[in-house]
């Protein structure tokens, strides 16, 4: 039976034809509509970026919770359900809540057109509104500049993580396009931590920040993280930080800590707050370890991973993980969304997986055909083939390699599925 959040966001659904319709113009009359509650939230830390921005924003999340604050946070999309995108000051919000909320700013919109971002996005400005919390995070949840959390003026931060290419039919073909799209969250007088980035995007950034009088903390400039013995080092100007490596896997995550750190500094926090974000963090699918549920118990000797990235750099992120790991046979099971760039994301993990394991999305219209996949994985020298399901490739790659690495990757929406199936 369909539940109350669910019957609602289905009619939201309806609402604009398209899915992705990049302009500020609706949101400014929906939020008008039900009090403009996104000039009543707490301060707003805003977070744009091609990769590391879920990561980023739940360290700063569990730095300010170190600290004793407590934090508004929205992101998208969701991995296993909705609610998942809207945590009303640190508590993922209730099904009862949710649908109270869903209903007030459906009504109020009085069934002009709006897209389902965009009003789900007013819900949790309402939401956040009526909560009280010490901060907002906010995470962009495509671009920028027209983004339908680009309506706060005056943020107490901003945050652009690393620009890489994705979503080019939407922001632009080249690195420098993108960021000019990520850097319209750069608010007058108000700084922007600046994580690692391609020459090309940070001058792009830095361009947009002298335009609007905002200070620069860059990565490489202001400050600094890096690992050092197993512990990671983070330096700015007030000096040197000497912490555990994150609890998030991967070499990338020392450089989404230190964005998280550094806006944690900035803002006036102390090495409490800096210790919390690397050690208490949790982000579903930025490869975690499934250690319980069905598909565990489907493939007890396995060593089965999930990770949700899907574009080129992506993927290298996540082979240079595979290639700090203890080695062991790896197989890769892959389903992506047909805008992806296959090949881009395939080809840095060639050479750290021995097979592929090609397979639809369920219930995803955008996924790519199997077929495809597993073609791109021949492209790029990955011997592969097609699996009917998820199961069914799990059990085809047991049956031959019982004690393997099971990596399932290549979508946010594969993950979520996982995530529903191993619950």
């Amino acid at each position: 039976m369909t539940n109350g959040s669910d019957a609602i966001l289905e009619r939201m659904m309806a609402l604009h034809p398209k899915v992705i319709d990049l302009t500020l113009d609706r949101m400014g009359r929906c939020l008008e509509a039900v009090g403009d509650p996104h000039l009543k939230i707490p301060p707003v830390i805003h977070v744009a970026g091609t990769n590391g921005k879920g990561s980023t924003q739940a360290m700063i999340r569990a730095g300010l919770e170190a600290a004793g604050q407590s934090a508004h946070a929205y992101t998208s999309p969701h991995l296993a359900r909705f609610h998942e995108r809207i945590r009303v000051a640190g508590e993922i919000i209730s099904e009862e809540r949710l649908t109270e909320i869903l209903d007030r700013v459906y009504e109020a919109n009085g069934g002009g057109q709006i897209t389902y971002f965009e009003i789900t996005t007013v819900a949790a400005f309402l939401a956040f509104a009526e909560t009280p919390a010490d901060w907002t995070l906010l995470e962009v949840g495509l671009g920028g500049r027209h983004d339908a959390t680009n309506v706060v003026d005056k943020p107490a931060l901003t945050i652009i993580t690393t620009v890489d290419l994705d979503h080019q039919q939407f922001l632009g073909e080249t690195v420098g396009e993108i960021a000019y799209q990520k850097a319209g969250i750069i608010k007058r007088g108000v700084p922007v931590v600046v994580g690692p980035q391609h020459d090309e995007a940070l001058e792009v950034i830095e361009a947009e920040a002298a335009r609007l009088g905002a200070p620069v903390l860059a990565h490489g400039q202001h400050w600094h993280a890096f690992e050092e013995r197993g512990r990671m080092i983070y330096q700015d100007e007030t000096g040197l930080l000497d912490l555990p490596l994150p609890n998030l896997l991967g070499a990338h995550q020392i450089g989404n800590a230190g964005m998280a750190i550094a806006a944690l500094r900035h803002l006036g926090f102390g090495e409490e707050a800096a210790e919390g974000a690397v050690t208490n963090a949790y982000w579903p699918a930025r490869m975690q370890r499934l250690k319980t549920g069905p598909l565990v118990e489907a493939a007890p000797r396995a060593e089965l991973w999930l990770d949700g990235g899907h574009n080129p750099a992506a993927g290298q992120a996540l082979a240079a993980v595979l290639r700090a790991m203890p080695k062991r046979p790896t197989h890769l099971i892959c389903g992506m969304l047909s805008t992806k760039d296959v090949e881009g994301y395939l080809r840095p993990l060639a050479a750290e997986v021995d097979s592929l394991r090609a397979i639809a999305i369920p219930g995803e219209s955008a996924t790519l055909p199997p077929e495809a996949t597993a073609a791109a994985a021949g492209r790029v020298g990955l011997p592969s083939q097609v699996s009917d399901s998820l199961d069914a490739a799990l059990a085809d790659i047991v049956r031959d390699a019982p004690d393997a690495r099971v990596l399932i990757a290549g979508s946010l929406y594969l993950a979520g599925a996982v995530l529903r199936r191993n619950g």
